[in-house]
């Protein structure tokens, strides 16, 4: 894992970076299982309170190594059934492999941040949209891209952009394969903000993140994953006073309201 995907974390803030450089981070088949097992490992960590995801090196990540997929799509290659094939063994919310790569990030308990340069083209583009939130930078060049290669996105794109981009948005970008710019990514609502140091910005908001009250950060992304199934009103109502009645007179909710009356920064424990 440690040849594709790099992971530290400090004071609750988990790093995330692909170390693939000299390939623009472009994703084969070890970078698909390391994305995702990553993803899965913090999943099960109640020590961490926000996740930075980005790319070292010119790129957040150029998409599908052409090459390894090539080699991948043979029918007699072995990890074919392991990251691409539909019968391959699928995640809870039905994912394979190569869509989980994405969408874990989604299942992270605590909030993502993407850090994104360069370029995220086809699959990371996708990855950049598992996110919960997405820093650019003003010169970054993003696009579904799999139109160019006679192929559509496959990797979570068709979960997650929807949620994004008014539907003629989604239309268009998945059959041109247009390039967007970081101020037309945040003006169409792909990106949340532009930064000349996106990786910098990312870790800024992912510590100031990690200094709030870790169970009502927590409920709050389940709350707003949940809206992104377009479950009905009364579900999310029940949802919302559930969530707020397990939070009320916690330990940690108790120090917020009494961290803001006496002025200080509060102490949270996980």
């Amino acid at each position: 894992m440690t040849d594709r995907v790099r992971l530290t974390i400090e004071d609750g803030v988990a790093d995330v970076r692909m170390v693939r450089a000299e390939k623009m981070n472009a994703i084969d088949p070890a970078m698909f299982l390391a994305l995702a097992e990553t993803g899965e490992k913090l999943k099960a960590s109640s020590e961490i309170r926000a996740v930075v995801l980005s790319g070292e090196g010119r790129a957040f990540c150029a998409g599908l190594d052409m090459a390894s997929m090539q080699q991948l799509a043979a029918p007699d290659n072995d990890s074919r059934d392991t990251v691409l094939d539909d019968a391959a063994q699928r995640t809870e919310a039905g994912a394979n492999y190569a869509q989980q790569a994405c969408y874990v990030w989604r299942e992270v308990p605590v909030p993502v941040i993407a850090a994104v340069h360069g370029v995220a083209f086809g699959g990371g583009f996708q990855l950049a949209l598992g996110a919960d939130i997405r820093i650019v930078a003003p010169d970054v060049r993003m696009a579904i891209m799999e139109i160019k290669w006679g192929l559509i996105p496959d990797m979570s794109g068709m979960v997650l952009l929807p949620g994004l981009v008014r539907d003629d948005v989604a239309r268009e970008l998945t059959w041109t394969g247009r390039i967007l710019n970081g101020e037309e990514a945040v003006k169409l609502g792909i990106a949340t903000r532009v930064a000349t140091d996106p990786h910098a910005e990312a870790l800024a908001l992912g510590r100031e993140i990690a200094n709030k009250s870790p169970e009502a950060i927590r409920a709050g992304k389940r709350l707003l994953n949940l809206t992104q199934t377009a479950a009905p009103a009364e579900e999310i109502f029940l949802a919302e006073s559930l969530e707020q009645r397990a939070l009320i007179g916690t330990p940690n909710q108790t120090e917020a309201v009494v961290a803001n009356f006496e002025k200080r920064q509060p102490a949270f424990t996980d």
